[in-house]
């Protein structure tokens, strides 16, 4: 059972060694376009809210 887990540390030790010496060990995805609509809507859902909550108090006239 010990020399299991002694070869699984040490291929895990190489594995990160490994990725370590590489420049870029993950590529970067970009952001998708169902998540961009949704990062927008979630923001101009955040504005319109914010918006209605200063037209619910007639004595300010200031929205930002």
């Amino acid at each position: 059972m010990a020399n299991q887990l002694e070869n699984l540390v040490q291929s895990i030790k190489s594995k990160v060694r490994s990725l370590k010496k590489s420049k870029k060990p993950y590529i970067k995805m970009d952001k998708s376009s169902s998540v961009k609509v949704e990062i927008r809507s979630r923001k101009a859902k955040q504005l319109i809210d914010k918006t209605l909550k200063k037209a619910d108090r007639p004595g300010k006239r200031s929205i930002s």
